[in-house]
């Protein structure tokens, strides 16, 4: 680590906060989802603590996008038009619905169902919006050629807001009915976008050269993409009688066994790519916020396991995720140290 020029504290801020990549909020979504495996397990402390850490980062990074967005709009607005990094926003609606997921573990069911209704609203706007001004409004073509693991964002964000719909449905007996509807359609609308965005970044891997850099962590989204449509499917499997889950029950739990059996092929894939990287051309292992996208992913996959392993009687499923847990609180840890590091670095101005 090299010594920076000597700054004022707020200009160093200034300066991280103008280059703040919208997919930051993926630091909570893993920390999240990290706790909610935890309290699952049986440790509800130590999952306590990681969601305090989950919401704290949470309020940290909404008063700097509040920043950004004063300070620094033209920045913001130049991400929703780079391929690169617009669906980065959808960490958002991701992030803070794993925070509503938490909260329904612990009975808090009137500020999930609050958060619900934000993110249902974001998740809409941005569906749309993102799309476009990333890809269907750009001049240069092909617009494949960008594609990359951070485009999965978009059905993270999709099915996150099934799992919470689905949680709340038990609960809300007046509109159990909207609540299961709203669960089945987002999911149904990101096993649909699975598929597209698949193709586009398999297109973008296959006739495209790219380098060691370019396969970072966000491709691990695409495993994570998969493990939270098994949750959502385990949570509406679970969903009491509604006329729009009787008709898709047993399809549902049939394509959940099969995201999952399709994520787990997908992880030596991942740590493959990964070896590859940083073994075979030699890229270093450094904290970088894309890391958040690998962890997510990993606690994902396990809690997945977990609630499908219970609702459809699969121990061998379920004993899987309880290994897997354990792979992200230490991957996590890992990474949260480097987040210190970084956070030092940056107040001390030596980074």
């Amino acid at each position: 680590m090299t010594t920076a020029p000597a700054t004022r504290l707020p200009d160093r801020l200034s300066a991280q906060v103008a280059t703040l990549t919208p997919s930051y909020f993926a630091l909570v979504m893993a920390t999240g989802i990290v706790a909610v495996g935890l309290r699952l397990e049986g440790f509800p402390l130590l999952g306590q603590a990681l969601w305090l850490i989950a919401v704290a980062a949470y309020a940290v990074l909404l008063v700097l996008t509040s920043w950004r967005f004063a300070s620094h709009r033209p920045a913001i607005v130049a991400d929703f038009f780079d391929p690169t990094r617009a669906f980065g926003f959808f960490t958002f609606v991701a992030g803070t619905n794993v925070l509503a997921t938490y909260l329904t573990l612990s009975a808090h069911h009137t500020i999930a169902t609050v958060l619900l209704g934000v993110t249902g609203a974001f998740w809409l706007v941005l569906g749309y919006l993102v799309p476009w001004t990333a890809v269907l409004d750009r001049q240069v073509r092909p617009v494949v050629r960008l594609a990359n693991g951070s485009w999965f964002l978009w059905v993270v964000a999709s099915q996150s807001v099934a799992v919470v719909a689905a949680s709340l449905e038990p609960v809300h007996h007046g509109v159990r009915r909207e609540l299961a509807f709203l669960a089945v359609m987002s999911w149904s609308v990101g096993i649909f976008l699975y598929a597209a965005t698949a193709v586009l970044v398999t297109l973008r891997l296959m006739l495209y050269d790219f380098r060691p850099e370019e396969l970072d962590p966000p491709y691990w989204v695409s495993m994570g993409a998969l493990s939270i449509t098994v949750l959502a499917g385990a949570r509406i499997v679970a969903m009491t009688d509604a006329p729009t889950v009787h008709v898709v029950r047993e399809l549902v739990g049939g394509l959940s066994f099969v995201c999952w059996a399709f994520a787990t092929w997908l992880i030596p894939v991942l740590v493959a790519a990964g070896w590859w990287r940083h073994v075979r051309h030699g890229l270093p292992l450094a904290y970088t916020p894309t890391l958040w996208s690998m962890v997510f992913p990993l606690g994902m996959y396990a809690v997945a396991g977990i609630h499908l392993g219970r609702s459809e009687e699969l121990p061998l499923v379920e004993a899987v995720g309880t290994v897997e847990l354990w792979v992200a609180v230490v991957v996590w840890a890992v990474v949260f140290g480097g987040l210190l590091r970084r956070t030092a670095g940056v107040l001390t101005g030596r980074w």
